[in-house]
């Protein structure tokens, strides 16, 4: 299982999977906005997400879990 985890603090602009969508390695799963920029948050590893921890609109910090990835 891998956990996809925020590169910086922000809001989560946009999920950009679905629970049970598959993903590849280096894919967009989210957009986050930070200081009036958006910021790709990729996954590092393939498979299912199996959980969307964080909710579009919700501010985040630096390392906090994303989208859990089976």
């Amino acid at each position: 299982m891998t956990i996809v985890k925020a590169s910086m603090a922000g809001t989560v602009w946009k999920i950009l999977v679905k629970e049970g969508e598959q993903v590849t390695a280096g894919q967009d799963v989210a957009i986050l906005e930070s200081m009036k920029m958006e910021i790709p948050i990729v996954t590092e590893e393939a498979g299912t997400v199996k959980r969307i921890i964080v909710a579009e609109g919700d501010f985040i910090d630096e390392a906090n879990d994303l989208v859990e990835i089976g």
